[in-house]
């Protein structure tokens, strides 16, 4: 957290739910970056060291899903906090990285922000 506004990178490739999304963190107060996929969000992640969370959808086109995504964020940045939704698959929070949160879209807009200030305000 810099300056005192967490950053939260939104990985989503369906531009108007990525737009929606990005709304939804700048209205909770933090700073919004966007990708539209998971090498985009690589590429932005290994050019910034401010990133607090990143808030992923599942199924997206490119190398690697957003479970992928998850896992490779969670080793190479391991303080970074996760979030991830999908409408189509439904999964169980064991099967992702640990400390990562899974929503079901869709979502509810205070639900998702309500956990990403819980993970932002946790050390683990």
């Amino acid at each position: 957290m810099k300056n005192g506004k967490a950053v939260v990178l939104v990985v989503e490739d369906n531009t108007v739910i990525r737009m929606g999304a990005v709304d939804l963190v700048l209205s909770a107060g933090y700073e919004a970056l966007e990708a539209h996929d998971a090498d985009a969000a690589i590429r932005i992640l290994e050019s910034r060291d401010d990133i607090d969370l990143v808030f992923t959808d599942v199924q997206m086109p490119g190398t690697m899903d957003g479970i992928k995504l998850s896992y490779y964020i969670r080793d190479r940045w391991p303080p970074v906090k996760l979030i991830v939704a999908s409408g189509d698959a439904i999964l169980e929070e064991s099967s992702l990285p640990t400390g990562s949160r899974f929503f079901s879209k869709p979502y509810d807009e205070h639900t998702i922000t309500d956990a990403m200030a819980r993970l932002l305000a946790s050390d683990n």
